[in-house]
């Protein structure tokens, strides 16, 4: 990159940095992490002062281009997944919509007793061991949901069946299942240890707490999921009409 400010334009020198850091942030180093020169580098590179510097940068916080974090340096701010109320989608479908490719970090599939909540949407007694499976995911270098799914046990679903695929498309695919509903509830709580380390925050800070009750066509129970969502990660839309 041409590192060069034009110190003779009528263009701010502020405003000229401000450009250069858009077009440096574009590339795929800047996005998938890499943190920004520091301050002292940054101005000398392009030969202003640290408060005209700051003006760029201060800027493309605002606009919510660049992250702060102190101790650490800046860097560009991750994209949000976004999830629209009207028309809900699989993970991998939201993902796929935004571009991005989706990476699983972790993957565990196992029988064990399920949470009361779920029992109770599949209509089953308590203490009851269900198949479930669990998966940190995120898009390449950066993990920021953590998915526990249990699965209605009249659907043949097995440890053997390849988890890293798609799940809707595995249950229509090779079970005949189709989903069409799910019921949601959102709320946000502090993060607890093993999910702050799993998510790359730290214990008590924010995360989405996202639940679905996911049926199929006739209405039948096929899966509850909860997913913890790293907050500066995932925004929820919700669209009403006044009649």
């Amino acid at each position: 990159m041409d590192y060069r400010l034009d110190h003779n334009s009528s263009i701010p020198l502020h405003v000229q940095a401000e450009e250069f850091i858009r077009n440096m942030i574009n590339q795929e180093e800047y996005r998938n992490g890499k943190l920004l020169p520091n301050e002292v580098e940054l101005s000398q590179m392009l030969d202003i002062s640290r408060n005209t510097l700051r003006q760029a940068i201060n800027k493309l916080v605002n606009e919510g281009l660049l992250v702060r974090k102190k101790g650490v340096g800046t860097t560009v701010a991750s994209q949000n997944v976004m999830s629209n109320a009207r028309n809900w989608k699989s993970f991998s479908q939201e993902m796929r919509s935004l571009g991005v490719r989706v990476q699983n970090f972790e993957l565990h599939i196992s029988y064990r007793p399920a949470p009361e909540e779920a029992l109770k949407f599949f209509g089953l007694k308590s203490e009851t061991s269900l198949l479930c499976l669990e998966r940190l995911r995120g898009k390449p270098g950066l993990p920021f949901v953590y998915f526990i799914s249990y699965f209605n046990p009249s659907i043949p679903m097995s440890v053997e069946d390849d988890m890293s695929l798609p799940l809707y498309e595995i249950l229509e695919n090779k079970y005949g299942v189709s989903v069409k509903t799910s019921k949601e509830m959102i709320y946000a709580k502090g993060a607890s240890a093993e999910m702050a380390q799993k998510l790359g925050i730290g214990e008590g800070d924010p995360v989405l707490v996202r639940k679905r009750f996911v049926l199929d066509r006739e209405g039948k129970p096929v899966e509850y999921n909860v997913g913890y969502y790293r907050a500066d990660s995932f925004t929820y839309s919700i669209e009403f009409t006044n009649d």
